[in-house]
């Protein structure tokens, strides 16, 4: 349900008519051509899937209200879109996009930084610049094979104090989430239609059965069950609502 107004009765949001302003980017408007805007609505694209792990700490909705009090350039990009819709300008299409990707970019960092009160997993290793910078190496090279004390070393520390300030602050041992990153980028490329012999090696595995062990161990299914399976629905992810104008 969704209204302009607390004294105005909401409807339903189905209720509202949907126009599309530019490419993922469309304008909602109410039954009533008197109501004009009702929302700007936005999706984007993720090159890693729903279940990987850094998407399944985001929550499934995030607050531009709430958000806005620690980054007041969210209530500023709301303001640029609605203008842009409203006076229908020449290219008007393309600065909505780009709009809508920095607004997006902007939630999902303020959401780091301020939306989320846990005290461990990936969010609190960001606001670790140590951990952090790890995780980042491990993210940029999924392929790699990293070792304990490769990482303790990124991290200017011995292995022992690495490794328990790390499973302290992410939640798991540096072993268990490399595997996890390696393996959701294996089921990626296995969806892409890549040769499970093929992902085996760059993975650094010497036998492709070996791979598919560990690959199952983790997943929970072989790698066979994905191979070139299109994304669908489990990359496209609706990510935000982009705060009602009208």
């Amino acid at each position: 349900m969704i209204a302009s107004a607390e004294t105005v009765e909401p409807l339903p949001f189905g209720r509202y008519g949907k126009k599309q302003v530019c490419e993922g980017v469309f304008d909602m408007q109410c039954a009533d051509a008197r109501c004009g805007t009702v929302a700007l609505t936005a999706s984007m694209r993720f090159n890693i899937d729903r279940l990987h792990p850094l998407l399944q700490l985001m929550p499934e909705t995030m607050l531009t209200s709430d958000l806005a009090t620690s980054e007041p350039a969210i209530p500023h990009l709301l303001d640029a879109m609605a203008r842009e819709v409203d006076m229908d300008r020449v290219g008007a299409g393309g600065i909505l996009a780009r709009l809508a990707d920095v607004l997006t970019a902007t939630i999902i960092r303020t959401w780091v930084e301020h939306g989320c009160g846990n005290t461990n997993g990936w969010i609190a290793a960001v606001r670790n610049p140590e951990v952090g910078r790890v995780l980042a190496a491990i993210h940029l090279e999924p392929e790699r094979d990293w070792s304990v004390a490769e990482l303790a070393r990124l991290m200017g520390a011995s292995r022992s104090g690495f490794a328990e300030r790390f499973a302290r602050v992410v939640g798991e041992t540096p072993a268990r989430y490399v595997a996890l990153v390696r393996m959701h980028q294996a089921r990626l490329w296995l969806k892409q239609g890549m040769r499970v012999a093929t992902v085996a090696e760059k993975l650094g595995y010497d036998a492709e059965a070996s791979f598919s062990r560990a690959f199952k161990r983790i997943i929970g299914h072989p790698p066979s069950h994905f191979r070139g399976k299109p994304d669908g629905d489990t990359v496209s992810n609706e990510m935000v609502e982009l705060a009602a104008v009208g």
